[in-house]
């Protein structure tokens, strides 16, 4: 090429990648990898109820009288009259299609319970991360860079973080239950019912992440950037609500996934404390009635919620810092 022609046509600058296919690459990959994990989950199911010691058809009734009906129908319906490798390829294909099997304890189809008790679990689960967030936020922005609030708080976010949610939900509930009578004891009729469940594990976790916030938000103050801000007149307000937390919020959002699945883990003993419907008092009496499917369909849909999750908080993390876009690229 010559230089007349180079200097006529210069060459063009790369286009740059564009936001939505950075997107869905993004997410196809964490989908990729989700999948895996699912994929991890349902065969780890399979290979504990044949790995357990004992015959699998006592495994599968549980406490439930064992009868040659009822025998026949398990082995029909888990093919265990079939080679093993076609018993995992039917489990696969069963669980693909949300079909866990049947209770034959509680004489239900398990993907039904899971149906009817997963709403109030996520209820609790999304209003407690909601509680967390609004507490880590206020309590980091109102403290941050600042001697006294930065000591009482710690103090606070760490009798919080310290203290059981259990024995923490038993204290809510004698005060603003038993004592001024602000809220139900349990069950889950109205939205009042949801309070001090959620406050319960939500206190103890946003306690947690407001320490990260506000060291991370302390970093971002400190910055050139907000020097630059104040020498432009904008607020400290601004800075802190706009700007410092938007730089700080990054550790946090990817704290989520663990928190998420704290506030999972802690649903099985909130629920019993709030004496709540759901999925923690479900896998309790499983557990204790010996059910395996549902323990197995509890676990799979466990592992389901996180990699939904985890995909989401990816996403978000990308939307929030500009660096990791120009990473993926």
């Amino acid at each position: 090429m010559s230089l007349e022609s180079i200097l006529t046509h210069p060459p063009r600058a790369p286009r740059p990648v564009l936001w939505r296919s950075l997107l869905v690459r993004r997410i196809a990959g964490r989908l990729s990898g989700g999948a895996l994990v699912l994929w991890a989950a349902v065969t780890l199911a399979f290979l504990g109820i044949h790995l357990a010691p004992g015959d699998t058809v006592s495994l599968l009734i549980g406490e439930q009288a064992r009868t040659p009906a009822i025998e026949a129908a398990i082995r029909s319906e888990w093919g265990l009259n079939e080679p093993l490798g076609w018993q995992y390829l039917h489990y696969l294909w069963r669980a693909v299609h949300g079909d866990f099997g049947r209770s034959y304890v509680l004489n239900t189809e398990v993907s039904q319970l899971l149906t009817t008790q997963l709403w109030p679990t996520l209820k609790l689960t999304a209003a407690a991360l909601l509680v967390s967030v609004l507490f880590a936020v206020v309590m980091a922005v109102a403290t941050a860079n600042r001697r006294w609030g930065r000591r009482v708080a710690g103090g606070l976010e760490l009798l919080l973080a310290s203290t059981p949610s259990f024995w923490l939900g038993i204290v809510l509930l004698f005060i603003f239950s038993f004592t001024l009578r602000w809220f139900p004891v349990a069950g889950d009729r109205h939205l009042s019912s949801l309070v001090l469940p959620a406050l319960s594990p939500g206190l103890a976790q946003g306690a947690v992440l407001a320490q990260v916030l506000r060291r991370e938000l302390e970093s971002a103050l400190a910055a050139p950037f907000t020097l630059t801000l104040r020498a432009w007149g904008v607020g400290e307000t601004t800075i802190r609500l706009r700007h410092a937390l938007r730089h700080a919020a990054l550790p946090v959002v990817t704290l989520t996934g663990w928190l998420v699945g704290g506030l999972l883990s802690g649903a099985v003993i909130t629920e019993q404390v709030f004496g709540r419907p759901g999925l923690g008092k479900l896998t309790v009496d499983a557990v204790l009635a010996k059910d395996l499917p549902v323990v197995l369909a509890v676990a799979i849909l466990s592992a389901l919620i996180y990699v939904v999750m985890s995909t989401l908080v990816d996403i978000l993390a990308l939307w929030l810092d500009p660096r990791l876009r120009e990473e993926s690229r």
